[in-house]
């Protein structure tokens, strides 16, 4: 039997935590959003003042990321470059939302909704190496997927 990490709930309080002094820092108004390896819902933080919609946004880029392994995006830029098919998968192919990879496992993901996509990222991306230093959030060989 091989045993693999998973996030806990506490894990996912930290990564909240790390988010939103992002955004504060930043004076952005964002919804964040944990799940675990089987994309379900761990924890859910909406500042005051988001839109009605970015809840779902936020979930539905943790995801596309946790469900495929890859950050979201990945499929935004294949949907750019012109694979617009992609737009038919049940994916949210918009960059916000990254795979948490610990000793080369998928223990889940996050994905923030609020400002533009690539600061959305920036709160994830700064989330994760503030909480897990050593995570990645892609798989070995996949850097430039």
């Amino acid at each position: 039997m091989r045993s693999k990490a998973v996030i806990t709930l506490d894990d996912a309080k930290k990564l909240l935590d790390a988010a939103e002094a992002v955004a504060v820092a930043n004076k952005w108004k964002v919804v964040i959003a944990i799940l675990d390896d089987g994309a379900h819902l761990v924890a859910l933080h909406r500042m005051d003042g988001t839109r009605p919609g970015n809840p779902d946004i936020a979930i539905r880029k943790a995801r596309t990321a946790a469900m495929t392994l890859r950050p979201s995006r990945v499929w935004e830029t294949r949907v750019l470059q012109g694979r617009t098919s992609m737009l038919s998968m049940p994916l949210l192919t918009v960059q916000g939302g990254l795979p948490i990879f610990i000793d080369g496992d998928c223990i889940g993901a996050i994905g923030v909704s609020g400002v533009q996509s690539h600061e959305d990222d920036q709160i994830a991306m700064t989330a994760i190496r503030t909480v897990f230093p050593n995570a990645r959030t892609t798989q070995a060989g996949e850097e430039d997927d």
